[in-house]
């Protein structure tokens, strides 16, 4: 008796990325490409009814974040098996998609033989971490994160804003701000406003 093919849902808001995946599964035995959209609330509606067994999914999606999308899953399907394959290599996005309870992490360029195997092993219930989203959550482990208000003020940093227009916006005192831009820099470990912002995009600590 043979064994029921992979049921692959592909999740990703590029036509080309998604026939390109298509191919890819087509040639696997032991996989089948039971859906596919572009759309982070298709994804959730059709989830349900569709019940694969390995969501991939892109973490840049034009309606709405793969994190979103992962929050409304596995709020109704707490057991599903999430794998991201994403151009997003920075540490922040990697830890933040592991939290939510990812199974699996792959980097797009990554060779398909790799793709294959995390399918296959976030499938058995495993964890698929490659080596090199591993160095790079290494990189940074020990790094003091940011609190909820710092990203608040590096936001507001990012968008330009000096001290006093970031205090009227947030409703803080701008000495209070200076505080919160001096905690930034050094746990960031740079010298200024632009590179913390410019390091703080790279790492995926920041979105824009």
């Amino acid at each position: 008796m043979n064994q029921k093919p992979i049921r692959v849902f592909c999740v990703d808001d590029h036509p080309i990325v998604r026939e390109g995946l298509a191919g890819i599964l087509h040639l696997q035995a032991d996989m089948e490409l039971v859906g596919e959209t572009g759309s982070g609330h298709e994804a959730i509606e059709l989830y349900s009814p569709m019940q694969p067994d390995v969501l991939l999914l892109d973490l840049r999606l034009r309606d709405m974040t793969g994190y979103e999308v992962m929050e409304k899953i596995f709020t109704r399907f707490p057991k599903a098996r999430v794998l991201v394959l994403t151009s997003l290599e920075g540490d922040a996005d990697i830890e933040r998609a592991l939290a939510l309870g990812a199974s699996g992490y792959v980097v797009k360029g990554s060779g398909r033989d790799e793709l294959v195997r995390a399918i296959r092993s976030v499938y058995a219930g495993k964890k698929h971490i490659p080596a090199e989203v591993a160095q790079r959550l290494a990189e940074h482990l020990a790094s003091e994160k940011l609190t909820s208000r710092e990203l608040e003020v590096l936001t507001q940093m990012a968008r330009g804003k000096r001290n006093k227009e970031i205090g009227a916006e947030l409703s803080i005192a701008e000495d209070t701000v200076k505080m919160h831009v001096k905690n930034i820099l050094a746990k960031l470990e740079v010298n200024d406003r632009t590179e913390a912002v410019t390091i703080a995009m790279r790492r995926g600590i920041l979105h824009l």
